[in-house]
């Protein structure tokens, strides 16, 4: 008999939730590392870089997502510095706008993007297309194509029949493709399921045990048109410790000394991917970029050291770890109910304008959020509470499991801290709700980036 598919959800008493959420002393209190640096607390209401969610709300609406411009900026800057030798690359599949990618680009980073939409995004914002890198397990020739066009700097090659692709291209348009070969490693990410990339019985990549990759890196060596640049690994996301890199670099690495050794081709770079984790609630830990930095670097040179190989220059891949912290999703409540469960127990659910179509990632994933009374203080004793979304579907979960003031009613506002990675680029228009607005906040003055859709903007592509 199949579960429902909720059923994990509903798994646990609603009066004592999981064992790392305790009892707040002050349920108005801010944890400081969930939120962006410009985040605070006045009299209870929520401000963000001097500005209030109150007047957010009214000038803009809810559900929105609430950027921090300068703490996303101080993000990027994080990791550059960090990792002065090496290129970053800033994932723009957390999130994209061209109001973001300009940022980016402003404060020296690169830009992963993995499908022609994004590319496009970024070629909107005058981003440098040598600073960009395409991804993906199934780009299509058209994707290609208008990569090699406007000239990126990397495509990173997936599969044989891309080489082939690539060689057709190349000698049509008469260009020279840099490229990477994506590798797996078969280091599997302590992460979710759906989230570890590197280990054998997934989509991406070459497998270096299978014989795979090798076989790659000779195809690529035999195509005229093709610049093989280095090998590329990546070993999942959401990644706190640097354990899974020290085995991925070492098989990696040893596949690269091989190439020197057999084929007498030194290749001048290597990808160590990323994918590091942010604190989405309490019970999660991230390491600051010079703690990552200190530890990957050190793998990468005792590996080559050990190979008797000279160290190649270093992509490195942050992902969520950027966008994630910088954003808040506000949102407002429209009803609260409590539930009589069994032994005695009961559960409070808080209802509020969003759910799903702007965060999939509880439902999809089974992912923890926190969040907070926005709005105004209270003095009312902390509630274990439920914050479910507007959607019909009982899985429509935003914050699982979170103490919130038991007076919380409607018209009060709720802020979800960590949403600004794999939120609004995953959001929907399921039940047909428009997308939520974006909204960055610098210097006290808040400026619209993505507007809110609109019905108009639904039914524009309905054709009747």
């Amino acid at each position: 008999m199949r579960s429902h598919e909720a059923g994990a959800l509903h798994g646990q008493a609603g009066d004592r939730g999981p064992a790392w959420l305790k009892v707040p002393e002050d349920p108005n209190r801010l944890v400081p590392r969930l939120w962006s640096d410009g985040v605070s607390k006045v009299d209870g209401v929520l401000t963000v870089a001097g500005e209030s969610v109150a007047d957010l709300a009214a000038e803009f609406g809810t559900p929105t997502y609430v950027v921090d411009e300068d703490d996303f900026r101080r993000r990027a800057r994080g990791f550059r510095d960090a990792f002065p030798a090496a290129d970053v690359y800033y994932a723009g599949k957390a999130f994209l706008c061209v109001a973001a990618a300009r940022w980016i680009a402003d404060e020296g980073l690169n830009l992963d993007v993995c499908s022609g939409g994004e590319l496009a995004v970024a070629l909107r914002a005058d981003f440098p297309p040598a600073r960009i890198g395409l991804h993906g397990n199934n780009k299509s020739v058209a994707e290609l194509r208008r990569a090699l066009e406007v000239g990126v700097g990397r495509i990173i090659i997936d599969s044989v029949l891309e080489i082939e692709r690539l060689r057709d291209l190349t000698a049509e348009l008469g260009v020279t493709a840099p490229v990477m070969i994506r590798v797996t490693a078969g280091v599997e990410a302590h992460t979710h399921e759906y989230l570890s990339t590197s280990h054998e019985d997934q989509k991406f990549g070459f497998s270096i045990a299978g014989g795979d990759a090798l076989d790659a890196v000779r195809r690529v060596l035999a195509e005229p048109g093709l610049e093989l640049r280095g090998l590329h690994s990546h070993i999942g996301s959401q990644i706190f410790v640097t354990d899974g890199f020290e085995v991925a670099a070492r098989r990696v690495l040893r596949l690269h000394a091989q190439i020197e050794k057999e084929l007498g081709v030194a290749l001048p770079e290597f990808d160590l991917g990323g994918g590091f984790g942010i604190a989405y609630t309490t019970q999660d830990d991230p390491s600051t970029p010079e703690d990552l930095a200190r530890g990957m670097l050190k793998i990468v040179d005792d590996e080559c050291a050990a190979m008797g190989i000279a160290v190649p220059h270093l992509s490195i891949e942050p992902g969520r770890a950027i966008a994630g912290p910088s954003t808040f999703t506000l949102y407002e409540v429209g009803t609260t109910k409590t539930v009589a469960l069994d032994g005695g127990a009961s559960r409070r659910y808080v209802s509020v304008d969003g759910g799903m179509s702007d965060n999939i990632r509880p439902a999809l994933y089974g992912a923890d959020y926190s969040c907070t009374l926005a709005s105004r203080a209270s003095d009312a004793p902390a509630v274990l509470s439920r914050v479910v979304g507007k959607h019909c579907e009982s899985g429509d979960i935003v914050v699982k499991d979170e103490f919130l003031p038991g007076d919380v009613v409607d018209g009060d506002l709720l802020a979800v801290p960590g949403t600004g990675a794999y939120c609004r680029s995953l959001a929907s228009n399921y039940n047909h709700v428009p997308r939520a607005a974006v909204v960055a906040v610098r210097n006290g003055e808040a400026r619209l980036i993505l507007r809110r859709e609109t019905e108009d903007d639904l039914l524009a592509l309905d054709l009747g």
